[in-house]
């Protein structure tokens, strides 16, 4: 009988924020589910499929098929692909939620980074970042986007900053 423990724990780093993610998110039960799933301790591999979905505190991840790679009880990389995969979150000292999404998510642990690939857009407070391959790398807190091909554009769109009211005070 195949053990689930190990598989089901190391989905617990399956994404970390695209930004600092609400640091409570670590300490909430996650919940994933999927209309199917298959485990494999002994290859380190677990593929969930159909309507796949993971929640832990304001972390939610949507897709149409994930895989988990452990090396031991260490997650390697897990990938998501879906008619788009999708990630929310909220981060700390935020009032709104972390929107990305993809075709693909790959997340990998050596060295810690996200690539978001096939029509990827991040959309933070109004401020969004599209492209057809976006790299975060974790570590770094740094994003590369773009790819080689002549007709892929980044598009980044950046919302004016509130305007702080200046009114002058009467005069006595």
């Amino acid at each position: 009988m195949t053990r689930i423990t190990p598989l089901v724990l190391a989905a617990f780093l399956v994404f970390p924020s695209l930004s600092h993610a609400l640091s409570s998110d670590r300490d909430q039960p996650m919940m994933i589910e999927a209309d199917r799933v298959e485990l494999d301790d002994a290859k380190g591999v677990s593929i969930y499929t159909g309507n796949v979905r993971v929640t832990q505190g304001t972390l939610v991840l949507t897709g149409d098929r994930m895989v988990v790679h452990n090396k031991g009880n260490d997650i390697d990389k897990v990938l998501m692909d879906g008619n788009p995969a999708t990630y929310k979150q909220r981060p700390d000292g935020k009032d709104q939620d972390v929107h990305a999404h993809s075709k693909r998510m790959e997340y990998y642990t050596n060295p810690q980074h996200i690539i978001l690939l096939g029509e990827a857009v991040v959309n933070q407070a109004g401020d969004v970042l599209r492209s057809e391959r976006i790299v975060y790398d974790v570590v770094k807190d740094q994003v590369n986007a773009g790819t080689d091909q002549p007709d892929d554009r980044v598009i980044i769109t950046i919302q004016p900053k509130p305007k702080k009211d200046n009114k002058a005070s009467p005069a006595p």
